[in-house]
């Protein structure tokens, strides 16, 4: 396993974003972030708490389960938000922009909870291989890899993002 981004150079990434949507959004007020469930929240909740003490402004952050929509899974229960996102800006969240489908998913979990104004999506490690036309607003890293290469992103015990090879799984 290999260093892409140790943990401060991690924070500072997630700092320059944070500044970012700060900067093209003009009502912080009309923002609602949606992290991905498990690794797009965690990253969610750091956007958030520097929007915080950044423009001492509180957002709403959820967690968003989008196994219900994946066309990949099969999923017996998962847990569907109870807000209405009708004319909100929706930041989605993730760690690592792939093939794009778990943001398809994302989208079409959206729009079961109402009509947003405008959908963005702000992700940690943009790696490539898209298969469907999808690209973040906002993009941390941009690491090319290949596609048996996999990235982790350990927003833990102060690590940051690191690059597994097929032999080392």
């Amino acid at each position: 396993m290999r260093e892409l981004i140790d943990n401060n150079k991690m924070i500072r990434t997630i700092r320059r974003i944070t500044h970012e949507i700060i900067e093209r959004n003009n009502d912080l007020n009309n923002l609602v972030f949606l992290g991905i469930a498990r690794k797009g929240f965690p990253l969610a909740k750091m956007i958030v708490e520097n929007i915080e003490k950044f423009e001492d402004l509180k957002v709403p952050i959820y967690e968003l389960d989008i196994s219900g929509y994946r066309d990949d899974l099969e999923v017996i229960e998962f847990k569907k938000l109870d807000i209405d996102l009708t004319g909100k800006t929706v930041i989605v969240v993730d760690d690592v922009l792939f093939t794009g489908r778990t943001v398809r998913a994302s989208m079409d979990a959206i729009i079961d909870l109402g009509r947003p104004k405008k959908i963005e999506l702000a992700i940690l490690v943009d790696r490539g291989h898209r298969e469907l036309p999808i690209r973040a607003d906002y993009v941390g890293k941009n690491i090319p890899t290949n596609m048996s290469e996999k990235i982790i992103v350990n927003f833990n015990e102060n690590k940051g993002v690191f690059i597994l090879n097929e032999e080392e799984k």
